[in-house]
């Protein structure tokens, strides 16, 4: 049986087809997905195995070598569509750069990708179908309500952001500055105004006046903004927003001087003294190679039992403010979930619950993760925007709210929502 695989087309015959295969590949690459030079290799030899016979087939092929997570699916379908159906689309969407596009080819109704968008209109490459530059032809596009401002793009979920909306929230997420409110501590510092005498002080300017009278010395108990620890989840139901909140967690490391930070996905891994680089570049990129579980799943009990038993006593000093951000989906939820949260809780000052989350109106706390943690953390906040950075930012620097009146809220939500027989 002979089971040659079909010789490439020519240019005569079916186009430079694996050359725009090559074209594809970049888009997809740029779009966000992890496309690189060994699964271009695989498509090419993919398509010259199973022929271009059927279409049907031919996106299959192409699928099967470039997908391998479900939330990849739904980016592939838009790319293939746009870019081997109508090239006159691509053509015009090189020309401008629209955040929302509709695809005449699509079910009706179905929005493409903002970051396909920006993906395609910046790979100015051949034509997908017949490799030859448009024509004079013109298309119009309604541009309408597509222009982000500031104020647009502080309320903008990051997850639906173009790839040049991320690089302005990046860029105003280093600006930001993180005055966290200083508290009291159990030293004291001299002070004219004190209301406690400062005995030793004292002392010191009796001997150096040789017998003469000296007023005494007073001092206040000195203040200090408290260490601040993040506990970040990487999840794949976080993986938009973990990359995004890095850089959040940068600027706190440059702006603070006692700042530890944790991810975690199956396993804890410490990156504080990555985030300690001044270029925010090399200390990502530092944290992506320790960093080996990203968008993988999720096991919080089994992680906080790692950062209780093993970091807690190193980085839970002096009374630390926790921010503990996940989504609270745990593959693997257990008693053992609400014990460490309950340890963890004990052991700060402050535990405040980012959850992106919180972004949909209409959330209850249903999930057995979100249920086990929401009755132990002292506030409740979203975190899936620049407004919502900014708020938490303000929480930061005032008096904490009492966290009775701040939780009271959400644990009645967790009463009304609990299953018969669980409360």
């Amino acid at each position: 049986m002979d089971i040659t695989p079909p010789a490439p087309p020519t240019a005569n015959g079916g186009g430079r087809l694996y050359e725009n295969v090559m074209h594809f590949a970049r888009v997809l690459r740029a779009a966000g997905l992890p496309v690189g030079p060994g699964k271009v290799i695989d498509a090419v030899n993919a398509v010259r195995v199973v022929g271009l016979g059927n279409r049907e087939d031919f996106y299959w092929t192409l699928h099967a070598v470039f997908v391998n997570r479900r939330d990849q699916r739904e980016l592939f379908d838009q790319a293939f569509h746009i870019f081997w159906r109508n090239p006159r689309i691509l053509e015009r969407m090189m020309q401008m750069v629209l955040p929302e596009f509709r695809s005449p080819d699509t079910e009706k109704g179905a929005d493409m990708s903002r970051r396909l968008a920006d993906a395609i209109s910046g790979d100015k490459q051949h034509d997908p179908a017949t490799d030859q530059p448009g024509g004079e032809e013109e298309y119009q596009f309604d541009a309408a309500l597509t222009y982000s401002d500031k104020d647009v793009l502080r309320t903008m979920d990051f997850e639906k952001m173009s790839l040049a909306e991320v690089s302005h929230a990046k860029a105003a997420i280093r600006r930001m500055r993180l005055p966290i409110r200083a508290v009291m501590t159990r030293r004291f510092q001299a002070s004219k105004n004190g209301r406690r005498a400062y005995m030793r002080a004292s002392l010191r300017a009796a001997v150096r006046a040789s017998g003469g009278v000296e007023m005494l010395r007073f001092k206040k108990p000195r203040h200090r903004q408290p260490p601040v620890v993040v506990i970040c989840d990487i999840s794949g139901s976080m993986a938009r927003y973990s990359r995004m909140l890095l850089h959040f967690m940068h600027a706190l490391t440059s702006d603070q001087d006692r700042v530890h930070t944790f991810l975690f996905g199956t396993h804890l891994s410490n990156v504080t003294r990555y985030l300690r680089y001044k270029d925010v570049d090399e200390a990502i990129a530092k944290v992506g190679e320790r960093v080996n579980d990203w968008s993988g799943g999720t096991r919080i009990g089994h992680c906080l039992h790692q950062f209780n038993h093993v970091w807690s006593r190193r980085v839970l000093t002096q009374g630390p403010l926790v921010l503990l951000i996940t989504d609270g989906l745990d593959r693997e939820v257990g008693a053992d979930l609400q014990a460490e949260m309950d340890r963890l809780r004990r052991s700060c000052r402050r535990l405040i619950w980012l959850n992106p989350l919180l972004r949909y109106d209409g959330f209850e706390p249903k999930s057995q993760g979100i249920r086990a943690i929401l009755p132990h953390v002292d506030e409740f906040r979203p975190i899936h925007s620049l407004e919502s950075l900014e708020q938490l930012i303000e929480a930061l620097s005032g008096p904490p709210p009492s966290p009775q009146a701040a939780m009271a809220p959400w644990l009645m939500r967790l009463q009304q929502t609990a299953p018969p027989g669980a409360m």
